[in-house]
């Protein structure tokens, strides 16, 4: 499972983000790409840990 401060990627795709808490089956995460402190709640089912494979970001 997920924990804060893990880097998770949609499995539909999106851009990379970080895990800043985990409620029951939901993620709550804040994309890394913006700063204003928007966050997102996804459920954990929905998303994937992030890795990179060259220049890009994989599922």
């Amino acid at each position: 499972m997920f924990k804060a401060g893990d880097l998770v990627q949609p499995k539909k795709g999106g851009p990379k983000m970080e895990v800043l808490d985990v409620q029951g089956d939901e993620v709550i995460c804040a994309p890394s790409n913006i700063l204003s402190g928007e966050t997102v709640t996804l459920k954990a089912s929905e998303v994937t840990l992030y890795k990179e494979d060259g220049d890009f970001g994989v599922c």
